[in-house]
């Protein structure tokens, strides 16, 4: 018998972008809501309970309504918002953290898909913690330059609008008071004990992502080069299909954060010189950022292919 699955919150970005993975697939079964009944509590409680995994791509007050909703025990549920990605009993949908997480999703039952901002920030970070070359009380910066499509349909409205605000033609910079709602995971999931200063833009520019932390040689626990630092990542994420190191210094010296768009996978550039170093994390928003990483997780606990239905 065929799995089924449910999205609660499917006419949303990232509800739209899951379908789309999988609705050419013939391994599962898709639930869909009558359009008119996308708000009836009554018929999602349905659904979710007859699925054996649910999307929630919702806001987080809905997200957390939508999981009291569960009462079958059997139902697998990967919650996009920001409700449950630090809460207790949820585990973090970053498989390529280590053979334990990735171990960890395919036994779990509530599962918090990482936020797109955060993901470029543990993508880079939390192996050089792990690995003991970024000390935890690092002072770490980071600048996430994301296409407008993250911000959902309002953004998206904004920026296609025909009659626009002119102030859209330049990146918009935000998250000014350091209170970014994927902060909390970052520190969490990276170990760190000093929160970073983090600095979100927004670009003209539908999909795509660039995510940097910027590292001092001379402040590492372990003072590694740049070359030395990008073998460690290299090493750390042998194996994996959707994360990759390119090689030290990069094929230009540009860096465009459309880069990975269209795709399901992460590609991290270390650049810089021997005494200060980037990494940036180029992945799409509305990939490895969000639907294709909610994908992923599913075919861990259904025990598909890793890579079934992505790029």
């Amino acid at each position: 018998m065929k799995p089924k699955v449910y999205i609660d919150g499917q006419s949303g970005t990232t509800g739209l972008q899951i379908w789309e993975r999988l609705e050419a697939r013939n391994d599962i079964e898709l639930l869909r809501i009558d359009e008119k009944k996308r708000h009836d509590s009554a018929e999602r409680k349905k659904l979710l309970n007859a699925a054996d995994m649910a999307f929630l791509c919702l806001p987080d007050d809905g997200a957390r309504e939508a999981v009291a909703l569960v009462e079958n025990p059997r139902t697998c549920i990967i919650d996009a918002s920001t409700a449950h990605r630090t809460a207790e009993g949820w585990v973090y949908g970053y498989p390529e953290l280590s053979k334990e997480q990735r171990a960890a999703i395919k036994n779990s039952k509530r599962i918090a898909n990482p936020g797109c901002h955060a993901t470029g920030l543990i993508a880079s970070a939390a192996p050089l913690v792990r690995m003991g070359i970024l000390p935890a009380d690092y002072p770490l910066t980071c600048y996430s330059l994301t296409g407008y499509s993250g911000g959902g349909k309002k953004m998206i409205a904004e920026y296609e609008a025909e009659k626009r605000d002119a102030r859209l033609d330049s990146e918009r910079i935000y998250g000014l008071p350091q209170t970014h709602k994927h902060l909390p995971e970052m520190v969490s999931v990276c170990g760190l004990s000093r929160v970073p200063v983090f600095s979100p833009v927004v670009g003209d520019f539908y999909k795509g992502m660039a995510t940097t932390i910027m590292l001092h040689r001379e402040l590492l626990a372990k003072k590694l080069s740049g070359q030395e630092l990008r073998d460690a990542l290299v090493e750390y994420y042998a194996g994996q299909q959707f994360v990759s190191v390119a090689p030290y210094g990069g094929d230009e010296p540009v860096l465009f954060a459309s880069a990975m768009a269209g795709t399901d996978r992460l590609k991290l550039e270390v650049t810089g010189n021997d005494q200060q170093i980037t990494v940036t994390a180029l992945f799409d928003n509305l990939g490895k950022g969000a639907s294709g990483a909610a994908v992923q997780n599913m075919n861990l606990v259904l025990g598909f292919d890793e890579a079934a239905g992505l790029n």
